[in-house]
Order: structure tokens, then C-alpha cells, then sequence
């Protein structure tokens, strides 16, 4: 290293030919680091399948499932398997309802509730930089305190998101399941077993989240499970009151021996009185979570109004009303001498006009 130095200068010093050449020179090496850059992200960010052993394992096949739908995944699988076990021990008590909320949010079956934890932390983590630049940058060394909150008021609101989607997709799935099963009843009426009625069903739904749902119902079935358990299974992943009597009324039913058909019509319309009926109670609640804000509304507008008033007449009451303040005798004598020397010098810059005139 100490040999080269030396020659640096030289370089600078040649003519244009050589100066070229050490432009082409330089111009090749960062080709070739960009080459191997780009290489290597892309080599980083190729979903590699995982090798099978003698014996058939699942999770090798759920990590490949999950490097080939998510990127953030590929790039940093070990950081958020350590995260996920850290979450398995830190918040145990909570990961049913995180499943639960998977579930009912339609995510990948390949996911953990602790290794979609992890994700929302990483984000989380990730974005961190940018607050601790954004708030250092507004309010010094104390802003490091405020990014750490914007960093756990982040994984929080990710956590939020995740239940808002959960119970969004279930609302979904109440709008449009009256439509399904008015339909399962027509076929089954004219004459189509359960199966090719479900079938027909979710072909025509495939592409709503209840069209999702009965499409696993569908599967389980195809894969030797009994119609009772699949709808158990369906109660079980989305966990809602509603569905949940509709299941369980249909699967008592069956049990009874009531035919299919009646039991669809009977879940059809009782999904829509409740339906109705929810929409007449937010309806009652509108009123209610409108007086606050029309309240809030009013006061603006009278203060809007009335304030300039007020102040115009307090301002002319307080010039009426205002007694004439009297000097203190102690300072009597300075003011009157100093509107004493005013009054003499503008009555002689007025005179002399006068003379000069005359």
C-alpha cells in the first residue's frame, strides 16, 4: 500500500490519453460492483425451497410458502425467527386471539401468531431511523425519546390494523352470506345435491371472502371430512356470534334430520332481520354521536357572531366609563412645567412667520 501512494500523483500528471484510460479503468470496476450488488439482492431476494429430508416435514414446507409471498420474509427470515420466540414467551396469553384475528382476516395459513407479530415489530424497527432522524432533526438530542414512542406507537397501530381487517372481512362475510344461501337453497330445491350446490356457490362467489370460506368448507369435504366438521371448522376460524348460531343452528338441523334446503331459507332470513336490525340500531346511535359535535358547532357559530359585538361594545363602554386620571402631586410640578416650555416654543416658531412676513 505504501508502493502505490506514491503514484497516485502521477496519475493526474499524465496527458489525456492516459487520463482516459484511467477513466475506463474506474468506470469498469464500478460496473462490476454494481454487477455484484445487483447480483446479490437478487440472490437475496430468490425465494430457495428448503430441502426435504428423508421424512416429510411441514415447517420446512411453511417457510417456503412464506419466502415465496413475502419479501420481508426472504430478506430477514433469522431476525424475525428470533423475534417470534421472544413473542412466544413475552405474550403467550395473547396469540390465540392474534390466530384468531388471522383467521378471521384471511392471511396465509403459513404464518405463526408469532411470526406475524414479529413482522409488525420489524416494520416497526425499520422505520425507527427515519423517526430518530425526523425528531433529532425538530428537537435535538430529547427528540431520540419521542422516535422510540413513534416506534412502539407504530407495532401498536400495525397490531390495530390487523384487528380492523379481522373484523372488517367478517362484516363482509355476514353482507354477503344471505345471497349464498338463498342460492344453495335454489339449487338444492331444484334438485343438486349439497355438494354441487356448494360447488356452484362458490364459483360464484370466488371472488368474496365468503366465497373464500365455503371454498375450504368445500375442500375439507373433498378430503374425506364430514359435513359437520367442516362447518365446525368454519364456526372455529372466524369465531363470530352470528355466524356461529347460523353453524350451529344448520348442524343441528342436520342432526335432526331437517331437510337442507329449509334450513338454508330459515339462516337466510334471520341473517337478514339481524341485518335490519343492526342497521336500525346504528341508525338510533347516529343522533346520539351527532349531538356532541352539532352542540360544538352551535357555540362556533354564536361566539362567531356575538364576539366581534361584544367586543365593539366593551371596548366603547370602557372609553366612556373610564374616569380622567389626575396627576399626583408629586408629579404636578415636572408635567406642568414641561406643557409650559411646548406651549412657549410653539408660540414663538409661530411668530416668527409673521415678522419675517411683515
Amino acid at each position: 500500500m505504501r508502493d502505490i501512494i506514491p503514484i497516485i500523483p502521477l496519475l493526474f500528471a499524465v496527458g489525456g490519453a492516459q487520463m482516459f484510460v484511467v477513466q475506463v479503468v474506474a468506470s469498469s470496476f464500478m460496473g462490476v460492483a454494481l454487477f455484484v450488488l445487483s447480483r446479490t439482492v437478487r440472490n437475496t431476494l430468490h425465494s430457495q425451497e428448503g430441502t426435504q429430508d428423508d421424512q416429510w416435514r411441514y415447517d420446512i414446507n411453511r417457510m417456503n410458502e412464506l419466502r415465496k409471498i413475502s419479501a420481508l420474509y426472504r430478506v430477514f427470515q433469522p431476525v424475525i425467527h428470533l423475534l417470534a420466540r421472544l413473542n412466544q414467551r413475552a405474550f403467550a396469553e395473547q396469540m390465540p386471539e392474534v390466530r384468531r384475528e388471522m383467521q378471521a382476516a384471511g392471511l396465509s395459513r403459513s404464518w405463526t401468531p408469532a411470526e406475524y407479530v414479529a413482522r409488525m415489530e420489524l416494520i416497526a424497527i425499520l422505520l425507527s431511523p427515519v423517526y430518530i432522524y425526523l425528531c433529532i432533526d425538530m428537537m435535538g438530542n430529547a427528540g431520540i425519546v419521542l422516535a422510540l414512542v413513534a416506534t412502539v406507537v407504530t407495532a401498536w397501530f400495525l397490531r390495530r390494523r390487523l384487528a380492523l381487517q379481522a373484523r372488517y372481512r367478517l362484516l363482509q362475510i355476514k353482507r354477503r352470506m344471505p345471497f349464498l344461501l338463498d342460492l344453495l337453497t335454489l339449487l338444492m330445491e331444484a334438485g343438486s345435491t349439497f355438494l354441487l350446490a356448494l360447488q356452484e356457490a362458490v364459483d360464484e362467489f370466488k371472488d368474496h371472502p365468503v366465497g373464500v370460506e365455503f371454498g375450504r368448507v368445500l375442500a375439507e369435504m373433498s378430503m374425506g371430512k364430514n359435513r359437520t366438521s367442516a362447518l365446525e371448522s368454519l364456526r372455529d376460524r372466524l369465531d363470530d356470534d352470528e355466524i356461529t348460531g347460523i353453524v350451529g343452528a344448520i348442524i343441528q338441523g342436520e342432526n335432526l334430520g331437517t331437510p337442507l334446503a329449509r334450513l338454508f331459507r330459515t339462516q337466510a332470513d334471520v341473517l337478514r332481520i339481524k341485518r335490519t336490525q343492526r342497521a336500525e340500531t346504528i341508525a338510533g346511535e347516529a343522533g346520539v354521536k351527532m349531538l356532541l359535535p352539532a352542540i360544538l358547532v352551535m357555540a362556533a357559530t354564536v361566539l362567531i357572531i356575538l364576539g366581534p359585538l361584544y367586543s365593539a361594545s366593551s371596548i366603547r363602554s370602557s372609553w366612556i366609563r373610564c374616569p380622567k386620571r389626575q396627576p399626583s402631586p408629586s408629579l404636578a410640578v415636572p408635567i406642568a412645567a414641561k406643557c409650559l416650555k411646548s406651549t412657549t416654543t410653539w408660540f414663538i416658531s409661530a411668530e416668527v412667520p409673521r415678522t419675517r412676513s411683515r
